[in-house]
């Protein structure tokens, strides 16, 4: 799916010619109706690659101002620079009662199946794949004891299912991946009970208002040094920092949106004295204007052993995480 103009969002859909996949299964075998569950608001979030983002924002705006509209639900989407940690995804998180999610959520699958597939005239419809994001508290949840829970979803939505295990590259990142491979009837059975089971925990409920708290990894992919923000090695190391390398000359720079630094630098320059003296690893913040190579993120230079480096990667990463998206 190619993506028109180079805007901060790329618009090149619209609603027209959405054809409604069946995805029937989960009405016809919903959980028992909860006033709790109805009346309460929840979130999901889910990773979508820049063009399908491009396609649900639809041509100034039109297509997600629709869906929500017509579902009744808030969608969210991260800024085209600002990826989950790992990809090169932008995050959807989508807001209200959990039948406006659903709808919303069956609306956006709906409309990139119909532009990613061309019906060949079969019964069974084709099978993709969904990612959602969901906080490592949360999936001990869903896995249930002796992963009892996550099988009576597999069985009832006949959808692949899959927790990928934290991505201990990244410190402070606390969420996981959970796939959802199917139809898209099963792919929707899976996300509305995975989606009641998270309604029922309390912590996640209460934690979800904070859309996108990735702005310290922006770019910590290993993508090219000529990608969008970046987390380079600047000596020896490589995609991995080398596990014995604790002689202190290890150096590494990250990228943190500029309207942010201030949360790094505190004032005075406290916050960033702090994070020094408690990780042993020296930090050296680019001047003003001085970016990563083609975004608006200030340069964050961290000089030490592997071990300072990744406690003040994570004490950086939990200040900047302070504010969230509006």
């Amino acid at each position: 799916m190619a993506m028109e103009g180079a805007a901060q969002s790329e618009y090149n859909s619209s609603t027209e010619g959405i054809q409604e996949h069946s995805s029937s299964p989960r009405k016809s075998q919903s959980p028992p109706p909860s006033s709790d569950h109805e009346e309460n608001k929840i979130s999901i979030k889910f990773l979508l690659s820049n063009a399908e983002a491009g396609s649900i924002i639809g041509k100034g705006g039109s297509t997600i101002s629709d869906f929500q509209a017509r579902s009744g639900a808030r969608i969210q989407l991260s800024r085209n620079n600002e990826f989950f940690p790992g990809t090169m995804d932008r995050i959807v998180m989508v807001s209200g009662s959990i039948d406006d999610v659903l709808k919303a959520v069956d609306l956006i699958l709906n409309k990139l199946l119909d532009e990613s597939y061309v019906e060949d005239g079969g019964d069974v419809g084709p099978r993709s794949k969904v990612r959602l994001v969901v906080p490592n508290s949360s999936c001990g949840g869903i896995i249930g004891k002796g992963g009892s829970v996550i099988k009576s979803f597999i069985e009832d939505s006949r959808a692949g299912i899959k927790i990928l295990p934290q991505d201990e590259n990244f410190p402070g990142l606390h969420d996981r991946i959970v796939i959802v491979i199917g139809t898209l009837g099963e792919q929707m059975r899976a996300i509305e009970l995975i989606l009641y089971k998270l309604a029922e925990d309390t912590h996640y409920v209460q934690n979800m208002n904070a859309p996108f708290p990735y702005a310290a990894y922006l770019g910590m992919n290993y993508g090219p040094p000529n990608g969008i923000g970046g987390r380079y090695p600047n000596n020896r190391y490589q995609n991995k920092m080398e596990p014995n390398s604790e002689d202190g000359n290890n150096s590494v720079t990250i990228g943190v949106a500029d309207e942010r630094i201030g949360l790094v630098l505190g004032r005075n320059g406290r916050s960033v004295m702090e994070i020094s003296q408690v990780s042993g690893a020296r930090i050296k913040i680019s001047d003003r204007g001085d970016f990563m190579s083609g975004t608006s993120d200030r340069k964050v230079t961290i000089t030490g052993s592997q071990r300072a480096i990744s406690i003040a990667e994570s004490m950086i990463s939990k200040k900047v995480a302070t504010v969230t998206e509006s």
